[in-house]
């Protein structure tokens, strides 16, 4: 027996020495690169990788005036499997785990964990308490992030453990398409719960799980100070750094500036091929529509990444790429000021109607100011959206470019550029407007309706300057009845009217699908277009009876108040007409194409001499509300020409216009109050300021000549 032992004990140590001796002779004829090589490749399976967050881009104005900026904001965060702890889904998950283990205390060492991290938890919610948050508050944040978390675990293990074929058929095999209630009903009806939570449960590799999530705002350096000595050696808490999109301006250029918020699902089909630029459940994208939306390729920036071993060290980075910034045309001071005085019931009776306004320098194009009243609070919509969304009068809406509207006799001087430079009227022919009421199915005299008892004819000869000047019905439909309906649609449409104005240049959406502004894009024609008109060709017919009604701004022609700025503009610059421009690209300013419209100078002439008349002559439509200031304007070498309108049925007031100096300097503007029943009383006033503030910001006048070389104009 003993010898066996001894025997038994030799040919052991035989077989360790062989091994060593083979361990040792492997280690000489394996090189190092060997055994390098196996370690690298076990680092690489167990290396890690963080995402660095995107920066977003800024919007400037003109001036370079911050409107939109990404500021960054400090948060105590919390890791998911600690704040985990108080889901009782999770909970039963590990239990049941721990219960399928053969160890007999396995269950009561997974019930003491829990308990452990409990009480931590517990502790880290009196400190939350203790920054200004109430213990209800910090409890549901911590409750939306564990269900957030559970949500996903969910559908990752419904996808991982086999989805019903015809679930995916109904959604053309695209998992990410398939709500998140349809693949909890096919989960369960394939599994039991406890089966359900064990596969929820062993999906813990997921990058979010590994993030610290926000729990409470930091709102001062002393609380940053505070939560960092407070938490210093706390597992699963740390300070979050995220960022968050601030609007200096708050509510000023509100609608066309646009905000961001979470992305919708046709948002995140956008990048969906990029991994490092597709969007993550916690970022934001522009929300239509403004330019955060439309200029959401530019302004999104692309995440950075960084990979770590198993032992923490860099193996590889990739650095972020900031959004880039986006310069508007808008001066935003001047925006502030109109939008301002619009509201000031002190100075505007119309305050609380809706409204909009527009101001074009006519040189280039560019559009200084976008104004549509109501708005709202940029900083604010997110969480004031549900009450936006419902206000009857539309603050969201962009009133400038997205709603239509009847033009009303701003249309007037468009009609008689027609009607000269087609042979169908010479300058100083009469069409006679008596005080009678017009014939059935014929516009009358407004003056006649108001008075009972007088006409154009009883004030002056009914020619063209005179028409414009009084703002004659009669004059203006008998005019566009003459017209052929096909001449008198192809000079709307090349002044702008009937189609959408191409506001956003190619540069906005690099190489994704171009998105542009969401514009009315109004009618010219006896019914509305069924689709987007982008040719002449494309417009429906307008019958020879619906004319008479164009002439006078009525029957079914609407446009936006954009359109007859920009038509106002065009006119201004002596027949030339130009798309606005409203985002400064990289083109040069000038390569905005510019279309000679052939209006004769004869004819430019007439049109001028009447829309002064509206506003410096006595009985001009205007003259009233501009006179005292019509002095004070040429004091400062700026002289107007103008329109009023006003339309019926859909009660709203119009002024439309240019203004002049000197120097060549030239700005176009418009004014619409929804509701208002007179141009020269509800609109001209607002017009007559608003050009006031355009001198003082140094756009026009004296004051442009002596304006800064700094300013831009």
């Amino acid at each position: 027996m003993y010898d066996k032992r001894v025997k038994v004990l030799v040919f052991s140590g035989v077989v360790l020495l062989a091994v060593c001796l083979f361990r040792l002779a492997s280690m000489q004829l394996f090189s190092d690169s060997f055994y390098r090589e196996r370690i690298d490749e076990l680092k690489f399976r167990q290396r890690q990788s963080r995402q660095l967050r995107t920066i977003r881009g800024r919007i400037l104005d003109r001036n370079g005036e911050v409107l939109a900026v990404d500021e960054p904001r400090f948060h105590l965060g919390i890791s998911t499997e600690l704040s985990s702890v108080l889901d009782e889904r999770v909970r039963k998950a590990k239990l049941l785990k721990a219960a399928k283990r053969s160890a007999d205390d396995a269950v009561s060492q997974v019930r003491k964990q829990l308990a452990d991290a409990r009480a931590e938890l517990e502790l880290i919610i009196d400190k939350c308490v203790q920054f200004g948050m109430g213990r209800e508050e910090v409890l549901q944040r911590l409750a939306n992030i564990n269900d957030r978390i559970w949500d996903l675990r969910t559908f990752i293990a419904w996808v991982r453990n086999g989805p019903s074929s015809g679930v995916l058929d109904r959604h053309n095999q695209n998992i990410s398409s398939i709500p998140l209630s349809e693949a909890i009903a096919d989960f369960e009806g394939k599994f039991g719960e406890d089966r359900r939570l064990l596969l929820i449960g062993a999906v813990d590799d997921i990058a979010d799980m590994a993030k610290s999530r926000p729990l409470l705002e930091l709102k001062t350096d002393d609380d940053v100070f505070a939560a960092q000595l407070e938490f210093l050696n706390v597992d699963g808490v740390d300070i979050v750094v995220t960022g968050h999109r601030v609007y200096p301006h708050n509510s000023a250029a509100a609608q066309t500036i646009g905000w961001v918020g979470p992305p919708q699902q046709q948002d995140k089909e956008l990048f969906a091929g990029d991994r490092l630029l597709r969007y993550l459940s916690d970022e934001v994208c522009g929300r239509e529509d403004g330019v955060e939306h439309v200029c959401e390729a530019v302004l999104r920036g692309k995440r950075g990444e960084v990979v770590y071993d198993i032992d923490r060290q860099l193996v590889d980075k990739i650095d972020r790429r900031f959004g880039s910034d986006v310069r508007l045309t808008l001066d935003i001071e001047l925006q502030r000021r109109i939008e301002a005085y619009l509201a000031d019931c002190g100075f505007n009776p119309n305050c609380e109607a809706p409204m909009a306004a527009v101001v074009i320098d006519v040189a280039g194009g560019d559009i200084l100011a976008l104004v549509s009243l109501p708005n709202f609070d940029l900083n604010l919509v997110r969480q004031d959206y549900g009450v936006l969304v419902s206000d009857p009068c539309e603050p969201l809406r962009n009133r400038a470019i997205n709603k239509q509207y009847p033009p009303g006799s701003v249309v007037k001087p468009l009609i008689l550029i027609a009607g000269l430079e087609s042979g169908r009227i010479t300058a100083g022919e009469v069409i006679s407007c008596p005080a009678e009421e017009a014939p059935s199915g014929w516009p009358s005299c407004w003056l006649y309706r108001r008075y009972n008892w007088l006409g154009h004819d009883g004030l002056w000869p009914n020619n063209a300057h005179n028409a414009i000047k009084g703002s004659c019905n009669i004059y203006f439909s008998r005019l566009a009845d003459r017209l052929d309906p096909l001449v008198l649609q192809n000079w709307l449409y090349r002044f702008g009217y009937g189609h959408v104005l191409a506001l956003a240049p190619r540069a906005a959406a690099r190489d994704e699908p171009a998105r542009d502004f969401r514009q009315a894009q109004g009618q010219i024609s006896n019914v509305r277009p069924k689709e987007t008109i982008t040719s002449f060709e494309q417009l429906p017919e307008l019958s020879p009876s619906e004319r008479r009604w164009f002439g006078i701004g009525q029957g079914n022609f609407s446009v936006t108040p954009l359109q007859v700025a920009n038509a106002m503009a065009a006119i201004a610059r002596g027949g030339f007409y130009r798309s606005p421009r409203l985002i400064f690209a990289d083109e040069d300013a000038n390569s905005v194409a510019q279309v000679n419209l052939g209006i004769s100078q004869g004819t430019l002439a007439v049109v001028y001499d009447g829309m002064w008349a509206v506003v410096n002559e006595a009985d001009g439509t205007a003259n009233k509300e501009f006179a005292f200031a019509v002095r004070s304007f040429a004091e400062q070498d700026v002289k107007v020409y103008g329109k009023t309108g006003s339309t019926e049925g859909s009660e709203h007031a119009w002024f439309a216009g240019f203004a002049k100096d000197s120097d060549g300097s030239s700005l176009a503007m418009v004014v619409v109050v929804e509701g208002g029943q007179h141009g020269s009383s509800d609109a001209a006033p607002l017009a007559r300021d608003i050009i006031q503030f355009c001198i003082e910001a140094g756009y026009i006048g004296q004051s442009a000549v002596q304006m800064s070389p700094g300013l831009s104009r």
